[in-house]
């Protein structure tokens, strides 16, 4: 038994303690703690962060520092204004756009290693400008009767798959 390790973990994902083109957006969130979980997903993985606000919490909450633990130094966040200044921030790369609209299953869906995923909000999901505005529009398939995954636990489904896709 190794204490505290997984045996292998290492070289199950390789870039992905040593930082990746690939980025996680979030698109106004509303939940501190599904961006403390972001957070942890950012330094877990090694990909940049971008939070889109306005946000329906202040930074300083202590709800978002509880969930992302002592991660914060170690994860890359970028916070942009509003939707126009993340744009021209963004740089290269497609823009996926995860969605309970989506058009693409997330299981048939082909991830490239410089995309961008992008989250919408808990409460409102993306507007439309923002569905215009992404390459690609993905679904993670659930139940027909369950109405959508939280933000953290979608966003983790989509990072990894994405990942994994590109390693």
């Amino acid at each position: 038994m190794i204490s505290g390790r997984i045996q292998g973990r290492d070289k199950a994902l390789p870039h992905a303690y040593k930082g990746h083109r690939m980025r996680l957006a979030l698109f106004q969130p509303a939940i501190p703690q599904n961006v403390g979980a972001c957070i942890r997903l950012s330094a877990c993985f090694g990909v940049e962060l971008h939070i889109i606000e306005p946000t329906g919490f202040q930074f300083d909450d202590r709800a978002m520092k509880r969930a992302a633990l002592d991660y914060g130094p170690l994860a890359h966040m970028t916070r942009h204004p509003d939707w126009a200044a993340f744009q021209a921030a963004r740089g290269s790369g497609r823009l996926i756009l995860f969605t309970t609209k989506g058009a693409a299953p997330l299981t048939d869906f082909v991830f490239q290693p410089d995309d961008t995923l992008l989250f919408g909000s808990e409460t409102a999901g993306a507007p439309e400008h923002v569905h215009a505005a992404a390459d690609a529009r993905v679904f993670i398939p659930i139940r027909p009767d369950a109405r959508s995954l939280n933000l953290s636990v979608s966003a983790g489904i989509g990072l990894f798959e994405a990942l994994r896709q590109t390693a």
